[in-house]
């Protein structure tokens, strides 16, 4: 009867044991440092050292030349816009983008009589349906969270977040999941 007991008592204590030290493992804090954001000194730095490159002196060429100041001045004419989200007016002038692009789908409109590809990103199943009805002279309204540039391309390009045609929204750009 003893050893019956023993044999019984033995596992429990083992498991038991177990289970202690794998909760022990789970208190401990993790080993890997959460990074702090940058300061303004370590980013400045940063960018005087990727300036110093050769990718960032052909870029700092093209913001000196007169494509790339035109880029600039265009995007700077809706950063408050942008920055506010509030609407933008904008026509449709073409149902494509410059050749040689890789933003996924776009198209080109002017707002406040500069051109701008207005991108909505790669496509995925019917999420850009009713953006395919567009036509050329469209008049649309516009909401975005940003706009970028690239040497590559001539134009600012603005990141398409809402747009309505006829006081009727046709895109709404779906929240992030699992972001903050």
């Amino acid at each position: 009867m003893k050893k019956v007991i023993y044999t019984l008592i033995l596992p429990l204590v083992v498991v038991g044991g177990l289970v202690f030290a794998n909760r022990e493992i789970k208190n401990e804090t993790p080993k890997k440092p959460i990074a702090k954001p940058l300061s303004a000194a370590e980013m400045k730095a940063g960018r005087k050292q990727w300036e110093a490159t050769l990718d960032g002196m052909m870029f700092k060429q093209w913001e000196a030349s007169p494509a790339g100041k035109k880029v600039l001045a265009g995007a700077a004419k809706i950063s408050k816009s942008i920055r506010d989200s509030t609407n933008m007016e904008a026509v449709v002038t073409s149902l494509s983008l410059p050749e040689g692009s890789r933003l996924g789908f776009g198209v080109m409109v002017r707002m406040n009589d500069d051109d701008y590809i207005l991108s909505f990103g790669l496509e995925n199943e019917n999420e850009f349906q009713q953006l395919h009805n567009l036509k050329v002279n469209d008049k649309i309204v516009i909401r975005s969270r940003g706009v970028s540039y690239a040497p590559k391309y001539t134009y600012p390009i603005v990141s398409g977040d809402y747009v309505e045609r006829d006081s009727k929204m046709i895109y709404k750009r779906a929240p992030r999941k699992g972001g903050c």
